[in-house]
């Protein structure tokens, strides 16, 4: 490679990020004591601070048992209100229309329970051709559960031919020619595959104009990129929170329902112990009494030990802000891109995400002309010590996250690819 290794360390010293708020791998192969860790879109570091929190979450319940309820630094009855005004903020949300719960694919079904309706010709649902797998299952199975054909009433939309990504227009274009047979429009965010970011007030406004509900799953979004979904009129949203988040592996998702949805009594919900009034819950009667929050979605008393990680986490994005986050992204992003630009340039690799730095997030991934996605992944992170995320057959994902990953990082993946991928000889 032209670019040299100390033009990294020089940006690194400029732009140094929050590394040193993490604990990162040591490296399993290569010349460097640490991980080139860009697997962040798969699972996010550990944050430094959350083993004491948790630590001291499990002391409170040795030292109170049952009273820690409503005894103790953080109380486990309102505890899921501890996060509540981070995820808000987060997602661009009005407290009331957040709320962390469950795990994303359940939360999922939990939603669309309440606003996939089907009924007449409006009976589609709209995903995107390569969504993830968990939501082609879930949509799929509610089609089924409303007693559908999931062949007949999933629409999965599919870039132009010869393109990797999905154009505006693609969607929007579909909802107008068709929307008045489109119930629920369900698109990724940022694609898990390709790294795209897609227009997500554009087309929430065309999904709402042709009279569908409009829908996202975040779990490649959230603290990826700048949200704003009160403003934008997203009716619904889930994602995860063990990716950018940094919550741990299985960690607890979030979802958001817009205000103008909330205390409606006509839209049907499944109801637990903790879907009801907290002011009347030991009331202990029979019939629920729903608040007029996102809050009413909520089934199950949530797992105290599950909901630290998470509180941890959101408090970092809190004190760092997405803003912030947010630029630094774009700058190293770019800089893996340059680096990426040149070892793709005569080796059978293609970057497939979009180059306009507004429709992606941090993720760049990379086809691969031979061989196993899997078994490139595998050297690079036994011969070099740069940990990335394999998509069989032949995607390689690298997202240089902006809270602890550097600029040196994206330069050991350059320079890993281009030792392990041979040139193409002329």
């Amino acid at each position: 490679m032209t670019v040299a290794e100390s033009e990294a360390h020089r940006l690194d010293k400029a732009d140094p990020g929050h590394r040193h708020l993490f604990h990162v791998p040591p490296a399993d192969g290569g010349r460097y004591p640490e991980a080139a860790y860009l697997a962040g879109n798969s699972l996010g570091l550990q944050p430094r601070a959350t083993r004491a929190e948790l630590l001291a979450d499990l002391d409170a319940w040795g030292r109170l048992g049952v009273e820690g309820h409503l005894e103790g630094q953080r109380p486990w009855l309102p505890y899921h209100e501890l996060l509540t005004g981070p995820v808000a903020r987060l997602v661009g949300a009005r407290p009331t229309e957040a709320v962390v719960m469950n795990s994303l694919t359940v939360d999922l079904h939990l939603l669309m329970v309440s606003f996939y309706r089907p009924a007449g010709r409006r009976t589609r649902i709209v995903i995107e051709d390569a969504a993830f797998p968990s939501d082609s299952y879930a949509v799929r199975s509610q089609a089924r559960f409303h007693g559908l054909d999931p062949d007949a009433t999933v629409l999965r939309l599919r870039p132009r031919p010869g393109e990797d990504a999905l154009r505006t227009a693609d969607v929007t274009d579909l909802l107008a020619a068709e929307g008045d047979t489109i119930a629920l429009v369900l698109l990724g965010g940022v694609n898990y595959l390709t790294g795209e970011l897609l227009d997500i007030p554009a087309i929430t406004a065309a999904g709402r104009a042709a009279g569908a509900v409009v829908g996202w799953d975040l779990a490649h979004a959230a603290g990826n990129v700048p949200l704003a979904l009160h403003d934008w009129g997203v009716d619904f949203a889930a994602w995860c929170s063990y990716k950018y988040l940094n919550s741990g592996p299985g960690a607890l998702a979030g979802v958001f329902v817009h205000e103008r949805h909330l205390g409606r009594a006509d839209l049907p919900r499944f109801e637990g112990w903790w879907s009801t009034d907290a002011a009347t819950r030991f009331e202990m009667t029979p019939t629920s009494r729903p608040p007029a929050t996102v809050e009413a979605w909520q089934v199950s008393n949530p797992p105290i030990l599950a909901m630290g990680p998470v509180r941890t986490s959101l408090e970092l994005f809190d004190s760092i802000g997405m803003p912030a986050l947010r630029e630094r992204s774009l700058r190293l992003t770019g800089y893996l891109e340059r680096l990426l630009d040149e070892v793709t340039a005569d080796r059978p690799l293609t970057v497939v995400t979009p180059r306009d730095p507004a429709r992606r997030g941090c993720q760049l991934s990379v086809r691969i002309g031979a061989g196993s996605a899997g078994e490139l992944t595998k050297r690079l992170r036994h011969e070099h010590g740069v940990v990335a995320d394999a998509r069989e057959p032949d995607v390689v994902r690298f997202a240089p996250v902006p809270l602890y990953s550097t600029y040196h990082d994206c330069w050991r993946v350059a320079d890993a690819l281009a030792a392990t991928v041979a040139e193409v000889t002329p």
